[in-house]
């Protein structure tokens, strides 16, 4: 068994026992959270700190391409996705409801195990960098759901300044690059709590897997997942060969483009009073379905 079936099956072994333990009531919906908290606010910033604390990055501005090819591809996505629900007729609310599924990727959820277990530290730092597009695609969806649906742009500031996975990356590239020392205790802390990261990650899909949300919402599941699975990436895909990316950039940047819909999305959507219900139901199936759609691309690149 190669490296990427390896990961691949570790990865549904991991959420498949995150919904099994849900099932014998060891775990419940209730823990979502709190699991989400401890990966947002505390392992998962660990983890990107890390990486970029001891990243070369002499390769900054290669990396930063990888920024760019996930925007654009956020961007015309969502741009193509309006435009055709408008066309449809749906108001307003319901389309930002599904759009931010559409243009925020689960780009470090999902994209860093997946890339860190195929691609060792070199694709988790690659994948880093991915996310950071996802990460502005956050910062602008939060001023621009304020002006449109008349929320607070001191919320959407405030949200953003907080956001403990932004602050981790500043930090990992301001200790880099000044080679400011953190001490062997501090750093050995932090690499054991950026370890904690995917298998928490992993539990906390599994116990949110509720398939009912098809039955709910079939039209918008079911646009979501082909523009988010299929179309997201066909457009990575031509981009990256147009930016001429070969090799791990490449593979970094199509399976970072084929992630399923991002958590923070569902964020928005309860920040924003938009349907948060139709959010959420968007955001399970296609994570259920990206098991399918994520594998074939990883086997075909």
């Amino acid at each position: 068994m190669n490296t990427i079936e390896t990961t691949i099956l570790s990865i549904v072994i991991m959420i498949g026992l995150g919904y099994i333990l849900k099932k014998i009531d060891f775990l419940s919906d209730k823990d979502i959270d709190s699991l989400n908290k401890i990966v947002i606010n505390l392992l998962l910033p660990c983890m990107i700190f890390s990486a970029l604390y001891s990243a070369d990055l002499s390769l900054l501005p290669k990396l930063s391409i990888l920024t760019v090819l996930i925007l654009i591809s956020s961007f015309i996505t969502g741009i193509t996705s309006y435009l055709i629900l408008k066309k449809l007729n749906f108001d307003d609310r319901k389309i930002w409801s599904v759009l931010i599924t559409i243009m925020i990727a689960n780009t470090a959820f999902m994209g860093y195990p997946v890339n860190l277990g195929i691609y060792g530290s070199e694709g988790l730092l690659r994948a880093i960098f991915c996310d950071i597009a996802t990460t502005c695609i956050f910062i602008i969806l939060s001023f621009a759901l304020a002006l449109k649906f008349g929320g607070s742009i001191k919320t959407a500031i405030r949200k953003i300044i907080v956001f403990p996975p932004l602050w981790a990356i500043i930090l990992g590239l301001i200790f880099n690059l000044l080679l400011l020392p953190i001490g062997g205790v501090l750093e050995k802390t932090i690499d054991y709590l950026a370890g904690g990261t995917i298998p928490l990650i992993m539990l906390s899909l599994g116990i949110s897997i509720d398939l009912s949300g098809f039955y709910r919402s079939k039209f918008m599941v079911l646009f979501t997942t082909i523009m988010k699975l299929i179309i997201f990436p066909i457009i990575a895909i031509f981009l990256a060969k147009f930016f001429g990316l070969v090799d791990l950039q490449y593979n970094v940047g199509i399976i970072e483009a084929a992630m399923p819909s991002g958590m923070l999305s569902l964020v928005l959507a309860i920040t924003y009073k938009l349907d948060h219900d139709l959010t959420s139901d968007c955001i399970l199936i296609n994570t259920v379905v990206s098991l399918v759609t994520l594998s074939v691309i990883i086997m075909l690149i």
